[in-house]
């Protein structure tokens, strides 16, 4: 049975995080340090698989947890194959951060362009303990970003901009607050709230009485 985050864990994070945003703990760059504009794209929704799939299944996980790697990296590459491609069903991954590198990780997927969200992301959960355990964790995803085609100045402007700073924030607190997730990874599927990692049959379980009768 796999741990969980705790409410408490999650409690003690939220405040002083949102000190951390509204303070600017992300250094402040100079106008002309700065010169890339943010995408307009990054504050959109990210959806795995056809948006008009008849099921939606909603993730909230945090990018420095590790059942939610654990998730990405040995369980989703089935339901992407078996569930996703198939156009049974379309996974919207929202945004839990747990601690201040989560958030850093989040901004750096939101900033690449939308197709290349979800292999980012791929990336950043299968190398988790070596850019979270990093010396200097947003210099090993500034790397991690050009690979993706980020430029560290784009990266920096997306760290600098409060609106989607706030948009990562407000998505974890929407989580709390709509759906009662209290851990990562969570799903919501059906309007019911499944906490922690969900091997492939239970997942298929969940999903399946709400597919479309053949």
């Amino acid at each position: 049975m796999f741990a969980s985050r705790t409410l408490r864990a999650a409690v003690l994070f939220a405040a002083p995080l949102a000190v951390w945003l509204v303070a600017g703990a992300v250094p402040a760059q100079t106008p002309t340090a700065v010169t890339a504009a943010v995408p307009v794209t990054a504050t959109m929704p990210r959806v795995l698989g056809d948006p008009q799939a008849p099921v939606e299944v909603i993730e909230y996980a945090s990018l420095t947890c590790h059942h939610c790697a654990t998730f990405h990296n040995t369980v989703l590459p089935q339901v992407k194959q078996e569930l996703v491609d198939t156009g049974k069903i379309r996974i919207v991954y929202r945004d839990f951060p747990l601690d201040r590198s989560g958030v850093e990780a989040a901004t750096l997927a939101r900033c690449v362009t939308p197709e290349r969200y979800f292999p980012l992301l791929s990336v950043l959960f299968a190398k988790q303990d070596d850019w979270s355990h990093a010396k200097d964790p947003v210099e090993v995803l500034a790397r991690l970003g050009a690979l993706a085609g980020l430029s560290r100045t784009a990266y920096d402007a997306c760290r600098n901009d409060q609106a989607l700073q706030d948009a990562i924030l407000q998505s974890r607190l929407d989580g709390e607050r709509l759906h009662s997730v209290n851990s990562t990874p969570s799903f919501v599927i059906g309007g019911k709230t499944y906490k922690g990692v969900l091997p492939f049959e239970d997942f298929k379980k969940a999903v399946t009485p709400l597919l479309p009768a053949p």
